[in-house]
């Protein structure tokens, strides 16, 4: 029978230091009415803890032609998902049980015990290297090199030779950089028979070669005696790490260069376990790239990252209002502070100011071994893409994003178990979070806070399995062209007059909303809008929708079905949160300024659903609505003490 459910392939994903990832490929179940319900615990632990269940994902398509690409991909029949918040370094049991009122053809259950993974270290019991700028006159601690390449490789050179000695550094040992500046004249030839340069003749880059692992990386850190700077010099690339696995830097200051960490370019190569911590990025264009489709976790935390945009205001790169460039086009000086591709990556704690974008995953296309025009006629069970280049698993969190052109957070382009959780991002140009697009999902975005941005969500491309909960949007909602994307828990509270507050275009009718506060637009003609296949069809993504738009909250959910126990609220509920000056739409706010805590007679207050793995802990007879909860402690954003 078709709508029987038929368990097949079950994936655990690469887990991350905090979120566990799963996969659960399925037959049947046309009528998609089949559920897994997840639960977990501590390994040794005696009590299961409920998780939220895994999303069903079901031949959602990703159609689109986007400017001079096409994109072509429909997602397999499967259930994804992920279990929160979980300890570091700690073996988990976890539970799935498959439910169908249709029936299941095979088991119901799966077990699966799995480990999060450790925060990188550096190897205790490694060798120690130690490099000192060329004018250092004090005691040095032995063996000691005048730069970073003669510490890394045998031997170093600024002429013909560059590239002859094979690393000295093996995994496990350490390269403690001592206080000073470090930059290269790659014009000056030979430089190193006068006690001079920094080993780096071709372009002033440093290539690094070497392997090591996670458990005994190769660590490039501060010694602690004062601030170490690598300048590039205006420089393409200061640090080539394309095959460098398992790479560690810590407490460095890299400026002066298009890219500091080069990691990773599609089709040709890229690394794995590259480790940044408490660096400083200054003057550059890009902070840390890879478009490498096999490049795993990556450890991005307590960093800064300040681009080259002017810091005074804020304005678009499309030059169209709201947000106006005092230039005919966008100067990217800055385009970006990271980009990454691939799967396991966690990037958390970042400050992150005066950029294009702020965080990205790569717009990579559809993933690798699928056909690259159109679909197989029948999606095998068990997928034809290759597993270990899918983007799945990936962690983005507590970042404090700020003064940005374009998105605060990308997620364009990834697969499934997207997180991005808890980031803090003022003053945007153009868009909040962005999805453009999502194969499959689930992305989830939750307890992130958006204050001045023209609209919150950006979908493009058709993406799908977008997860909405607990955020706070002080901006419209736009959620056009996309397929089965969920709302619970959000604060959505327009700033521009006449907007629509939120409006929602989707290709399937399982599409949902609820448990929202929203504050509509005073002067808007239409407050709430829905668009979606007439409602007796699942899902279309080639015939006519049906577009209905709404002046009350009452109207809209009357006729839609949507946001039921939804409310409306106000600027008040905020111990301090004012609107946006419409009519000075370039202006910078402070955070300084702002507490989006709740006052405790908000209506906002014991609003929610319950949310498991989400909310659980929270005070009163229901969760509040919106990122942060009364009486838990409030995020850490940015770099932590």
């Amino acid at each position: 029978m078709p709508n029987k459910v038929k368990p097949g392939k079950f994936v655990v994903e690469p887990p991350t230091l905090t979120c566990l990832g799963f996969e659960w490929y399925v037959e049947g179940d046309d009528n998609r009415n089949a559920t897994v319900e997840v639960f977990y615990r501590k390994k040794g632990d005696r009590d299961w803890l409920k998780a939220l269940p895994l999303l069903r994902i079901q031949n959602e398509e990703s159609i689109f032609e986007f400017y001079n690409n096409s994109i072509d991909y429909i997602t397999p029949n499967l259930f994804a998902g992920s279990i929160l918040d979980l300890e570091p370094d700690t073996d988990y049991e976890c539970k799935f049980l498959l439910l169908d009122p249709d029936g299941v053809i095979g088991d119901t259950e799966k077990r699966v015990t799995v480990k999060t993974r450790p925060e990188p270290r550096p190897f205790e019991g490694g060798r120690i290297y130690h490099v000192y700028p060329s004018d250092y006159t004090g005691p040095k601690v032995e063996p000691a090199f005048p730069n970073l390449m003669a510490a890394y490789y045998m031997g170093w050179c600024e002429a013909d030779w560059w590239c002859v000695a094979p690393p000295r550094v093996q995994p496990g040992d350490t390269i403690l950089v001592h206080a000073g500046v470090y930059q290269d004249d790659w014009n000056f030839y030979g430089a190193d028979i006068w006690d001079k340069g920094m080993g780096t003749p071709f372009q002033g880059t440093y290539y690094l070669t070497a392997q090591g692992t996670p458990e005994m990386p190769i660590v490039i850190k501060a010694a602690g005696d004062g601030e170490v700077v690598f300048d590039g010099n205006g420089n393409f690339n200061l640090f080539n790490v394309m095959v460098a696995d398992n790479h560690y830097f810590e407490g460095i200051t890299i400026r002066n260069t298009y890219v500091a960490f080069l990691a990773g370019q599609k089709n040709i190569i890229g690394a794995s376990g590259l480790v940044i911590k408490r660096c400083r990025f200054e003057n550059i264009d890009k902070g840390v790239h890879t478009h490498w489709s096999g490049s795993k976790n990556f450890y991005i935390a307590d960093n800064v990252f300040i681009g080259r945009h002017d810091p005074t205001m804020v304005h678009g790169w499309t030059n169209f209002p709201p947000r106006t460039s005092p230039h005919p086009y966008e100067q990217c000086l800055s385009e970006y502070a990271i980009k990454v591709c691939g799967a396991g990556h966690v990037i958390c704690h970042n400050y992150i100011a005066h950029f294009h974008d702020g965080i990205d995953h790569a717009t990579y296309g559809v993933p690798d071994g699928y056909p690259p025009y159109g679909h197989p006629e029948d999606y095998p069970m068990e997928a034809v893409l290759a597993q270990d280049r899918m983007f799945v698993s990936i962690d983005i969190y507590n970042n404090f994003l700020n003064n940005l052109h374009d998105d605060f957070i990308e997620a364009d382009g990834a697969m499934y178990n997207i997180r991005v959780l808890r980031n803090l991002c003022i003053n945007s140009g153009t868009n909040g979070l962005s999805q453009q697009t999502l194969y499959g999902g689930p992305a989830y975005f939750i307890r992130n806070i958006i204050y001045n941005a023209p609209k919150a969500i950006k979908h493009h491309a058709n993406p799908s399995g977008l997860i909405y909960y607990h955020n706070t949007f002080i901006t419209r909602v736009e959620a056009n062209l996309a397929s089965n994307y969920h709302f619970r828990n959000n604060l959505i509270l327009g700033w521009r007059p006449s907007e629509t507050v939120f409006s929602s275009e989707t290709f399937t009718n399982y599409t949902s909303s609820d448990y929202n506060g929203f504050r509509p637009d005073p002067e808007a003609e239409y407050s709430f809008k829905w668009k979606s296949p007439p409602f007796n069809i699942m899902k279309d993504y080639a015939g006519p929708m049906e577009e209905r738009s709404f002046k009350t909250l009452e109207e809209y959910s009357k006729a839609t079905g949507q946001d039921k126990h939804s409310t409306l609220v106000d600027y008040d509920i905020f111990v301090n949160v004012t609107p946006v000056d419409s009519n000075n739409i370039s202006k910078v706010y402070n955070i300084e300024d702002l507490d989006f805590t709740l006052k405790p007679e908000s209506a906002a207050r014991n609003a929610g659903c319950v949310l498991p793995n989400v909310n659980d802990g929270y005070e009163g007879v229901a969760p509040d609505l919106g990122a942060l909860e009364t009486g838990q402690s409030l995020p850490i954003y940015g770099p932590r003490p």
